[in-house]
């Protein structure tokens, strides 16, 4: 028995990827090439992604949001999750990532199941909400900008129907957000977000300690109270 979650050192999380993951070679690939990028962190670890494919399966989802595609790990492995006539609205403002991201959807046989929109994702949130797509979205992974995730989160909250999922990544950011010291303007956004959402009586809640933290916040149906202490 153990009080806290287990560290995982080199030897154990090996064991674990060994023992558990199911990745597509299609997502090992892209895994490894990106892995030879300078800012390769950014990408999100495989048992992260195979952990929301089985949340996706869980709750049914059809159509998803996702905020900062990166390479496309996560989109790619989204899609594969989704049925045949799932959609996964994909949002970023960077071009080589959506081209090298496109590349991987169309090797993984899922291009037809993302609808792309280049631009600000608040601008993309947005146009959605204008166009009456409130509640019309399962699930919503957040992995942008620090400084709007509050802002996305808001409009995820609004996007997303009662009962479905959003999921926001980096809410760990390797231990600093519980260093006193680490003051940037990144860290002190995700302290500020972390704060707010465990208040937040809209969700549900949980701070999973996989990959860089993943919070899950379920939209509630009720606007619930939530327990102090």
């Amino acid at each position: 028995m153990t009080r806290a979650s287990i560290t995982l050192d080199a030897g154990l999380y090996d064991y674990l990827l060994d023992v558990s993951l199911r990745e597509p070679d299609v997502l090992r690939r892209l895994r490894g090439e990106t892995a030879g990028r300078s800012n390769a962190e950014m990408q999100i670890a495989p048992e992260q992604g195979q952990f929301m494919a089985l949340l996706l399966r869980l709750i049914g989802a059809r159509r998803t949001l996702e905020l900062g595609i990166f390479t496309g790990y996560s989109s790619t492995a989204t899609a594969l999750a989704l049925p045949e006539e799932g959609v996964v609205v994909a949002c970023d403002t960077n071009e080589e990532y959506a081209a090298t991201a496109g590349r991987w959807w169309r090797e993984a046989g899922v291009e037809d199941k993302i609808d792309l929109r280049l631009g600000p994702a608040l601008e993309t949130l947005d146009a959605l909400l204008a166009g009456g797509e409130a509640g019309a979205f399962d699930f919503a992974f957040i992995d942008a900008d620090k400084a709007n995730i509050s802002r996305y989160f808001d409009r995820c909250l609004r996007l997303v129907r009662p009962g479905g999922l959003i999921a926001v990544d980096n809410t760990l950011w390797s231990g600093r957000v519980a260093d006193p010291r680490e003051t940037d303007e990144d860290t002190q956004a995700l302290r500020a977000f972390n704060a707010a959402v465990r208040d937040d009586a809209r969700v549900d809640l949980s701070l999973v300690p996989i990959g860089d933290g993943l919070t899950l916040a379920r939209v509630r149906a009720d606007g619930g109270r939530v327990p102090v202490g």
